[in-house]
């Protein structure tokens, strides 16, 4: 089932962190570990995952602030969380912050598993959305090497508008959260930043307007909303 997913683990218990690690490495996953809330969410924005598994209780950034904060830009991933409680009202915060499953500590390692491939056959999860090229409306777009191929020239864009387009796409025709995003890219919300992330969404916006079926729209007191009509 796996076929090179790629899971992002955040665990504070370093012990456990590197068994789960070592298993799912085993079953062919890839796994990036991480021993806190804010690390995960640093390597969320750096690179592409496929799925996540969150321990709830963590320093700097707990489970469930990780997942509302990844919720905002990525409102498909798959989210799994680990906890040692077993509380009612924890797992009614899980679901309310849209995850697909809990696992109580402690677990085996094959209902992990089991786990993680019933969430993705429910999914059905493809395997990294950047590889490979994309479509705008009529617009090719090749994410990897930051190109878009635009009627009179192949657009090279740069690192920031590269970043901020992938997520537009991801979310295509939902709210990309402005805030979100901007921790995200920026990694701050303040002031200028906003005011450079506009300059960019300024920038994206005349590149694809030779595609009428395409727009980038602004979502007053919100954020934005890439529409492919």
């Amino acid at each position: 089932m796996s076929n090179s997913i790629s899971i992002l683990l955040a665990e504070d218990d370093i012990n456990l962190g590197q068994l789960l690690q070592t298993f799912l490495k085993s079953k062919g996953f890839e796994v990036s570990l991480a021993q806190n809330g804010k690390i995960a969410f640093d390597k969320f924005n750096k690179d592409t995952f496929d799925f996540c598994i969150f321990d709830v209780m963590m320093p700097e950034m707990d489970g469930f602030t990780l997942a509302k904060e990844i919720r905002e830009i990525d409102k498909k991933i798959p989210i799994l969380f680990l906890t040692a409680k077993a509380m009612k009202e924890d797992k009614l915060e899980g679901f309310s912050l849209g995850a697909d499953d809990y696992l109580t500590k402690p677990f085996a390692m094959e209902e992990l598993l089991a786990r993680i491939n019933a969430i993705l056959r429910r999914v059905d999860t493809p395997t990294s959305e950047t590889e490979g090229d994309l479509t705008i409306g009529k617009i090719k777009y090749e994410p990897e090497f930051r190109l878009l191929h635009l009627k009179n020239e192949v657009k090279k864009l740069t690192t920031k508008e590269n970043q901020l387009l992938q997520l537009l796409v991801k979310n295509q025709n939902e709210i990309l959260d402005r805030h979100a995003t901007l921790r995200a890219i920026w990694g701050d919300d303040n002031y200028f930043n906003g005011r450079s992330m506009d300059v960019y969404i300024a920038k994206l916006r005349k590149a694809l307007k030779e595609d009428t079926t395409v727009e980038i729209m602004n979502v007053h007191g919100k954020g934005f909303k890439l529409i492919v009509k």
